[in-house]
């Protein structure tokens, strides 16, 4: 099929960003992609088992995280990582590198009690569990039992004991008490479109518009269900600044006790975005991450650490 940006988005995003860059790598084959899962083996282990048939190349934000390339040649180059014996022991996890952002950032610790408002098909989730090392309980909420089956089975493969999932709206949470909370929040996907060319079509002002109004929502949810002194992430696999900046700088007006904290990792980075339309955004945005796709060659991101003050 023939995918043709619309005019508005060329518009929205040339203002944004390199667009033919973004379109360059929008178009490109995403690299695969995966994390160990060091609940049931080591690093070095899954390392000397893949490769001999397959070349690892380390990501360098995450030190469980690995591009993965079969060695053969032509008909012979294997792209089902999915179907290795190791992926299916829950061994591996088919992750992209982007994806394991968010749970490096929230840095949930062996005791905590944590909250994924957003959590299937769970990769974060599991990448969570993994962090937590059984200790401590993890929460893993989604909306769509069909979904939430999704995440049993991974939460199971993976070997997180310590974690229960749970059916409902993220924007019910109420009078709970966490130490962590991930909120990645449902969007628009314009970082992701490499891996759905669909997102072309259905991209509108009017959804993106709707999905923010969501995500303000959730965010502020999830704040309410801080503890003091927690921290909690707010994530998104979209390029819009309707639902990446402007939803962090409208908690940060909403809640003085909101602290937006550095994000250090070695990753290259875009600029976050400090104005959109006719609004300002907080000062504080300065300091979230934002990747566009031709950065590191992989999907689009944005992340927010957050931390609530007593």
């Amino acid at each position: 099929m023939e995918y043709e940006f619309k005019p508005k988005f060329i518009e929205r995003y040339s203002a944004l960003t390199d667009f033919e860059k973004f379109k360059e790598y929008s178009f490109k084959r995403l690299r695969r992609a995966i994390r160990v899962n060091t609940l049931k083996i080591s690093v070095e282990e899954v390392v000397r088992r893949l490769s001999p048939e397959w070349e690892l190349t380390p990501v360098p934000w995450c030190k469980e995280g690995f591009w993965i390339e079969h060695r053969g040649i032509g008909e012979e180059k294997r792209r089902d990582v999915g179907n290795l014996k190791e992926h299916m022991l829950g061994y591996i996890y088919v992750q992209e590198p982007a994806s394991m952002l968010p749970p490096l950032v929230l840095d949930a610790q062996p005791g905590d009690l944590v909250l994924d408002m957003c959590a299937a098909p769970g990769s974060k989730t599991s990448q969570i569990a993994m962090m937590m090392k059984g200790e401590g309980f993890l929460v893993a909420n989604d909306y769509k039992g069909d979904r939430l089956a999704a995440l049993g089975i991974n939460l199971q493969r993976v070997g997180a004991v310590n974690s229960m999932t749970n059916l409902g709206e993220g924007r019910y949470f109420k009078d709970f008490k966490f130490d962590r909370i991930l909120v990645d929040a449902p969007c628009s996907g314009t970082g992701t479109i490499r891996k759905s060319l669909k997102t072309i079509q259905i991209w509108n002002p009017n959804m993106v518009r709707r999905l923010a109004g969501t995500q303000r929502q959730l965010a502020r949810t999830a704040f309410d269900n801080l503890k003091e002194g927690g921290t909690m992430v707010y994530s998104t696999c979209s390029c819009e600044p309707e639902e990446d900046e402007a939803v962090v700088s409208h908690l940060l007006e909403i809640f003085p006790n909101a602290e937006v904290q550095d994000i250090d990792l070695p990753i290259k980075r875009g600029a976050p975005v400090m104005s959109f339309g006719k609004k300002e955004f907080h000062p504080d945005v300065a300091k979230t991450l934002r990747l566009w796709p031709q950065d590191n060659d992989t999907e689009g991101f944005f992340v927010a650490k957050i931390k609530k003050l007593p």
